[in-house]
């Protein structure tokens, strides 16, 4: 007789293959009809929220695996903290304004200097949002949870109204001022830059000696003397105004075959070495401050006398060191922030910038250089030097040089007339406020500390068309008029109208009406025309969302890439704290870069970039969320084919897991009603039950904490080892053979429905289309597996006691499998119910044994187990008998069938 049909088989209708690719689609669809983000809300509409503001991401072209992490995470987050009972609004949002999109825009045929500003903008905005459409397609793919039919753009009216309302509150508490300063200047994009949209790049750049000839020596030096300085920027000689010396080191004269040069005592040895000098004599030293005010000709200009700087002076300065170059320094106020303060501040002279916005030399740097970019200007320059007699020495260096992160193209320091935040005035309160946010990982705050310590007010304006107006207006003597009535005014209209309405009305009418100023006796007025960095923008959405919104201050997490400690991290705790008093997140949480699998970081332009489309494509979402929440995202993370296919995998192993559990309950007809009081179990299922609770705990507690891989880790590590290689293998005897109802058989698939339950739940976060699709078979809620809480199990019984046993048993258990294997390599038998064991045990463990395992046969999934003298050894046999043709238990039952006791007795009924 066959007696396969009469063995209690899986059955199930959950597929073993995953098919996500088509499942997952119509998914994310029924979240969308259901309106799951608002049935999520209305649940929790009397819990504690939770609030992690959304740092907006740039809405130019197809997302990325960097966004693909940072949008899978934060789902991950907000899932989790829902089911552990928060109220969990989220908002996404997107950045909209700035140099990308005119760029794109521009590069589609817009000119923008060929046409109206105002219609280039709108341009701009129509480009933008077809770039947050797309986006936001991407990120529902991923699975992705939040309110996506009101976003927050930063083009919306009413966010832009908002910011001109933070930033009219900054400039009436004195925190914005307009100022001539050098700052970071790209030619490439033809405007100002923050520090945040720098990056450092290694260049080769000439580095040039050039001596300079003294005028009037002031009775210290002779008019044949030279000072020696050296630059990595030839194309600033042009602007020199001055030559720094440190007031305090010794500086002497050397008599050498090239003339009588000045340079740092300390210096002179290797100085004349690297300048070839046959010969060379320290004819006389001095301190750096006896030379004060001594002037000297320019080079390039000397027989100009008529020319803006053809004649400088020597200046002092404490930072002129020994470290580089000769200790005189050529200063030139227009293209250095120590040289600015230095001959603006100190010495009370003119800036000289002598570079347009595209940065070409202007004619007061003389026909031979006039057009010019500096970067051409090097050769010239130094070229012409030589030509003169005054060049000493061109050598090469590579160094880290600043680029444009947009174009990335090298930049240049460049004084111009820009608005600025101050943070000098707030800087004690900023690092307060740093000290008061929980940054992870704990590195971040001596990182963000490090930064606001150090750096220089906040360049805020934009040489740019495309971006929320700087909403000043000029009296006709060129007053800045800080008032709140024109503030609140322009607020009032950009809300109505959008910041369009700046470009597009004369001054007159954005002016409150009847407005006077006694700085405009005639009532002429202007406006201006620079707009706001973008990062300060993104870094007014705490106001222009999050409490807009009715989300509250500050919010409870910022998570973003880690170069968002010198960015969005950065601008939202400067705007928060000078507007709100604060910092706007109590939590600042980082994840690295995706890299490749040979750790390089993933562009375009290296050709190693994998769209998160492509993988959902091929994999679907859960496994991309698998391998989000896997890796050690703190740090630079990993990707590529490889490790997909190995998520694949996981993924799968997770899947067949939870379906063998659903297959076991007989085809789902096994429900919650039927499951036995956990009280009543027998302590091996009640073992298992005790690891569901343990892993609860762990992964609740790993999620609050945002280790999601050691959530992941907690999960897997149950399921590959407690349930599939252990518990599954032996209950399978159970499940398959015993009698339907039999009393070990329930207590099994109590088991087994309880692990289905608590484990889809924890999963919920992490893997949300495949733990609804379990949830549609078990039907534990009618809607989505999303509205559930996380699970709870409430066990009435001795769990250490419990626990201190199944250690005894699983030692004994090693052993076990231990003696098997090195019978199975002895050719003694094949897989193990061809073994009997012959136990050789002390009365502890033998007493833990008879106590907890009622049939040690079927645990240790052997045909048998005798016991023998007390001791410590396992003795593997040949197991006695003959095959049960249904259970293939080797059995000496002598049933005319052939079955062993057990199966006799089912087939008997």
């Amino acid at each position: 007789m066959d007696y396969k049909d009469t063995l209690h088989m899986p059955k199930t209708d959950f597929e073993m293959r995953g098919n996500l690719v088509k499942k997952e689609p119509k998914i994310q669809k029924r979240w969308q009809d259901i309106d799951l983000y608002g049935k999520m809300l209305e649940k929790r509409k009397d819990a504690q929220p939770f609030v992690l503001h959304d740092g907006p991401p740039y809405a130019n072209g197809d997302i990325h695996l960097g966004h693909a992490l940072n949008k899978i995470l934060k789902d991950v987050i907000n899932r989790s903290r829902y089911m552990a009972g928060y109220k969990v609004p989220y908002i996404p949002g997107w950045d909209t304004h700035g140099l990308p999109i005119e760029t794109a825009v521009t590069k589609a045929g817009y000119d923008r200097k060929k046409m109206g500003i105002a219609e280039f903008r709108k341009i701009c905005h129509d480009y933008a949002l077809e770039q947050v459409a797309r986006q936001k397609a991407g990120f529902l793919a991923l699975g992705s949870i939040g309110d996506y039919d009101h976003p927050y753009i930063t083009l919306q009216k009413e966010f832009e109204a908002k910011q001109i309302e933070v930033f009219g509150k900054m400039a009436l508490d004195g925190l914005i001022y307009k100022g001539l300063k050098p700052v970071y200047w790209s030619p490439s994009s033809e405007t100002a830059l923050a520090e945040a949209e720098v990056e450092y790049k290694d260049m080769k750049t000439p580095t040039i000696y050039v001596k300079f000839k003294v005028k009037d020596g002031k009775g210290l030096l002779d008019d044949d003397t030279y000072f020696v300085i050296w630059t990595t920027t030839p194309w600033t000689i042009p602007a020199n105004q001055g030559i720094s010396l440190n007031p305090r080191m010794t500086y002497a004269v050397v008599d050498t075959d090239k003339g009588k040069l000045v340079m740092l005592e300390m210096l002179v040895d290797q100085l004349c070495k690297d300048f070839g000098c046959e010969r060379y004599e320290i004819i006389k030293t001095f301190k750096g401050q006896e030379a004060e005010y001594i002037t000297y000709e320019h080079p390039l200009y000397a027989n100009d006398p008529s020319h803006v700087n053809s004649e400088g002076i020597v200046m002092l300065a404490d930072y002129v060191t020994e470290d580089a170059g000769t200790g005189c320094v050529h200063t030139a106020s227009g293209f250095g922030a120590d040289d600015f303060y230095t001959v603006h501040s100190r010495y009370k002279m003119d800036v000289l910038n002598n570079v347009d916005d595209q940065g070409r030399l202007t004619e007061e740097a003389g026909e031979f250089l006039a057009g010019q970019s500096v970067w051409e200007a090097n050769k010239t320059v130094t070229v012409k030097l030589d030509e003169l007699g005054v060049l000493l020495k061109l050598a090469w260096l590579t160094h880290s040089y600043p680029h444009d992160w947009r174009t990335k193209q090298p930049i240049i320091y460049r004084a111009t007339t820009q608005w600025f935040c101050s943070i000098d005035k707030i800087r004690d309160q900023l690092l307060k406020e740093i000290d008061n946010v929980e940054w992870i990982p704990s590195w971040g705050q001596q990182r963000m500390h490090n930064m606001i310590a150090d750096r220089d007010d906040w360049c805020i304006s934009r040489q740019r068309a495309w971006g929320v107006p700087i909403p000043i207006i000029y009296a006709e003597d060129d007053t800045p008029l800080m008032e709140k009535e024109i503030f609140d005014h322009v607020a009032k209209l950009v809300a109505q109208y959008g910041s369009n309405v700046w470009f597009e009305r004369d001054v007159k009418d954005l002016l409150p009406e009847g407005y006077t100023s006694e700085h405009s006796p005639n009532g002429k007025f202007h406006k201006e025309m620079d707009t706001m960095d973008v990062w300060f923008d993104s870094g007014s959405s705490h106001t222009g969302a999050m409490m807009a919104r009715g989300l509250g201050y500050p919010a409870d997490l910022y998570f973003e890439g880690s170069d968002q400690y010198r960015g969005w991290f950065n601008s939202s705790l400067i705007v928060g704290t000078a507007v709100h008093g604060h910092s706007p997140y109590k939590q600042a949480l980082s994840h690295g870069f995706v890299m490749d699998e040979k750790g390089v970081k993933m562009s375009k332009s290296q050709w190693n970039a994998v769209a998160p489309g492509q993988i959902t494509k091929k994999y679907g979402a859960d496994v991309l969320r698998l391998w989000a929440a896997s890796v050690d995202y703190q740090a630079d993370v990993s990707m590529g084919n490889k490790i997909m296919k190995q998520m694949a995998n996981q993924y799968r192993k997770i899947r067949n897991t939870l379906r063998f559990c659903m297959a076991n309950l007989d085809n789902q007809t096994f429900t919650k009603e039927n499951c036995l009081p956990f009280g009543e179990l027998a302590p091996l299922n009640q073992y298992i039950l005790v690891r569901l609770k343990q892993t609860i705990d762990d992964v609740e507690l790993a999620y609050k904490e945002y280790r999601f891989a050691d959530a992941v880790s907690a999960l897997t590590n149950l399921m590959t080892n407690e349930l599939s290689a252990y518990y599954m293998d032996y209950t399978k005897d159970i499940l398959y053979c015993d009698e339907t109802d039999s009393r070990d058989r329930r207590e099994v698939q109590t088991v087994l429905y309880t692990a289905t339950e608590v484990l889809a739940k924890l999963w919920t976060p992490v893997l949300p289309h495949t733990m609804e699709e379990v949830n549609d078979y078990m039907k534990w809620n009618d809607v989505s597996i999303q509205l559930e809480d996380f699970p709870t199990l409430t066990l009435d019984f001795d769990q250490d006691a419990l626990l201190k046993d199944m250690d005894v048993l699983f030692e004994l258990r090693k052993k076990v499998l231990k003696a098997l294997e090195d019978a199975r390599h002895e050719d003694m038998i094949g897989k193990g119910l061809e073994a009997q064991l012959i136990l050789h045990l002390d009365d502890e463990t033998k007493g833990v044994l008879n106590r907890i395992v009622p049939n040690p046969a079927q645990w240790f999934i052997v045909s048998k187990v005798t016991f023998a003298d007390a001791g410590d050894e396992v003795v593997v046999a040949k197991a006695d008998g003959h095959v049960c043709p249904r259970c293939w238990n080797v059995t000496e039952a002598d049933h005319e069938d052939g079955l062993c006791d057990r199966c006799h007795a089912v087939m008997s009924k």
